[in-house]
């Protein structure tokens, strides 16, 4: 028998006390209840979720304000509807469209229609004016000389990129101011300069020059620079040009004019200039890049001029608009000391097509006539005088370099041109073009060098339009189509000076070609009968893309093969109209007016028209 309070089954093992086993119970029982009964308080994880997704909803979030900010993955986005017609936009087949987008690679993503060319806005030409008084007494043989000087000055700014304008006594008296001037007692030479300043006052804010004061720098001179942004806040004159050239807004103008009329000392001076207060104007340095042919300038420098000019003032005039285009045309020759790059990006079966190049570089490197060939412009008396014995270099590379000290001349075929040129065929198929041809050779030729060989089309196409018509470039070169030809007076307003005219009776293959650079020095010039194949071949070219109606189903097969070359084509075409258009509405304005060309497209060689 075991001892009291020892398990039988455990011996040495007390049983536990009953009070224990009874308070063990109740814990276990209210354990048990506590979770039975509370398990419908405890969320579920759907529950905790929709208080999360609540609380997310009401959690304060700062307000971002919405800012027009374009869409940077699509810029040229393309838009719903064709942009509206421009004025003035078409000329031919040409259609352009001037807007900001115009380095989109390809225009039809902005005008929906692939004939019609984005270009870059028009500049705003900034004005610049001159007084020439008509109703002076002077002979007709004057009369025509002086109408040429004025002729070859409006010619000279157009080309820097200003709209010059010949004022007359007509705006003088339009000037609210002109009463004033009735009463007082001027001199002739006071007089005629108040109307001047009249004349001025009357149309604006802008440029005042006399009409012997010329450009006579490269594009980018500072002060032409400035100039050309049109805005001039403050009445300027500039140093040693005395009344030669001002710039200013119409309210300095007519306050100072309206000043200088009250002035008791105007009827003893000699000049606006004299009479004014001279604290009105700022007065900036000698311009190095604008010339003065006054009297001073011509009796100090140009003894023979001014001898012509003792003698009669038609033959001095003569003489003197002689030695002014001859002064523009070597500023020019200056301005490019490595000569003239005649491009010729495919330089086999291409000779025919740069022909019209290669004349036109010829005669910028001839010397325009002059009394005095070996003189300077008044404002570069160290220039390189013209040369027969050392003339301009020219050469026609097979690409293009953006280089300031080379002016480039470009000859841009279509790509229907280019195919029978380079396949010596006029009857181009389509399965010949699939197989034998690569897409857009022109534009990879001419951009080789600038931009290597694994570039895109449309990268290419961006450069390419960058080198055409931006800002930098403009000044530096001239591109035309294969399939136009160029006439003298778009010329002639395109350099700013008229060009030396070459021999009527030179004959037609005797146009100097400069021998191909050292790379190209295996391809052979073509004999004579070869090049007038090109010649023949050329002329089927033109005719075809001249025709109208129907379009020729295999043009539209080579322009889908090479869009970038097409681009190119159609962007150099519709450049060329808009800035020939550009003129002749100017040129229509003022023909009414002094200083108009009268004769357009005289002795010029066969390649112009």
């Amino acid at each position: 028998m075991t001892a009291r309070g020892q398990s039988e089954a455990y011996p040495g093992h007390k049983r536990p006390k009953k009070q224990y086993l009874r308070i063990a119970a109740v814990a276990l029982f209210i354990t048990l209840g506590f979770l039975i009964f509370s398990s419908s308080l405890v969320p579920s994880a759907a529950q905790l979720s929709n208080s999360a997704k609540d609380a997310a909803r009401h959690v304060h979030r700062p307000k971002i304000p919405k800012l027009g900010v374009p869409n940077i993955q699509n810029p040229f986005r393309q838009a719903a509807h064709k942009p509206p017609k421009q004025a003035n936009s078409t000329s031919g087949e040409a259609e352009w469209f001037s807007d900001w987008k115009w380095l989109n690679p390809f225009s039809s993503t902005i005008t929906l229609d692939e004939n019609w060319t984005v270009l870059p806005p028009l500049r705003t030409r900034p004005l610049i004016y001159t007084y020439y008084d008509t109703a002076k007494e002077i002979d007709a043989a004057t009369t025509e000389a002086e109408n040429e000087l004025l002729l070859i000055w409006r010619r000279a700014w157009w080309a820097q990129g200003f709209r010059p304008v010949i004022l007359g006594k007509a705006e003088a008296m339009d000037n609210p101011l002109y009463e004033s001037l009735q009463a007082k007692q001027l001199s002739p030479e006071l007089e005629s300069d108040l109307l001047r300043w009249l004349a001025w006052g009357r149309m604006g804010t802008g440029i005042l020059a006399n009409w012997l004061v010329l450009p006579m720098g490269p594009y980018e001179d500072n002060l032409l620079s400035y100039l050309r942004r049109g805005s001039y806040p403050k009445l300027t004159r500039y140093e040693s040009f005395n009344s030669g050239l001002f710039s200013g807004d119409i309210g300095a103008i007519n306050s100072v004019l309206a000043q200088t009329i009250k002035a008791p000392a105007l009827e003893k001076s000699k000049s606006f200039l004299e009479a004014a207060d001279p604290a009105i104007f700022t007065v900036d340095p000698v311009p190095i890049a604008i010339a003065f042919y006054n009297s001073a300038t011509i009796t100090g420098q140009y003894q023979h001029v001014a001898d012509k000019l003792l003698k009669s003032h038609a033959i001095g005039f003569g003489s003197l608009a002689e030695l002014i285009t001859s002064h523009l045309h070597t500023t020019f020759q200056n301005d490019f000391p490595s000569g003239i790059a005649v491009l010729k990006p495919l330089p086999l079966h291409s000779t025919a097509l740069i022909s019209p190049a290669l004349s036109l570089a010829n005669s910028l490197t001839r010397c325009s006539k002059s009394p005095i060939p070996s003189s300077c412009p008044p404002n570069r008396p160290k220039c390189q005088p013209c040369s027969k014995d050392k003339p301009m270099l020219v050469t026609t590379p097979s690409v293009f370099r953006n280089t300031s000290d080379l002016y480039t001349i470009g000859t841009i075929p279509h790509p229907y041109t280019l195919a029978t040129l380079l396949a010596q065929n006029s009857d181009i198929t389509t399965r010949q073009i699939r197989r034998d041809t690569i897409r857009d050779p022109w534009l990879l030729a001419v951009t080789k060098e600038l931009l290597g060989n694994d570039v895109s089309g449309p990268a290419r196409i961006v450069k390419f339009k960058e080198s055409v018509a931006s800002g930098w470039s403009e000044s530096r070169g001239l591109w035309f189509t294969a399939e136009r030809n160029l006439t003298t007076s778009n010329l002639d307003w395109h350099f700013g000076f008229p060009l030396p005219h070459g021999d009527k009776d030179e004959p037609p293959h005797e146009i100097p070609v400069p021998n191909p650079p050292a790379s190209e020095a295996h391809i052979s010039l073509p004999n004579q009968q070869e090049l007038g194949n090109e010649q023949k071949r050329l002329k089927v070219a033109r005719e075809l893309l001249a025709r109208k109606g129907a379009k020729v189903g295999i043009r539209e097969v080579l322009e889908a093969w090479n869009m970038a070359d097409t681009e190119a084509w159609r962007f150099v075409r519709a450049y060329a109209a808009r800035d020939r258009v550009e003129r002749q509405k100017w040129e229509e304005d003022e023909r009414g007016f002094a200083g108009t060309e009268k004769r357009r497209g005289e002795g010029w060689s066969r390649w112009f028209d």
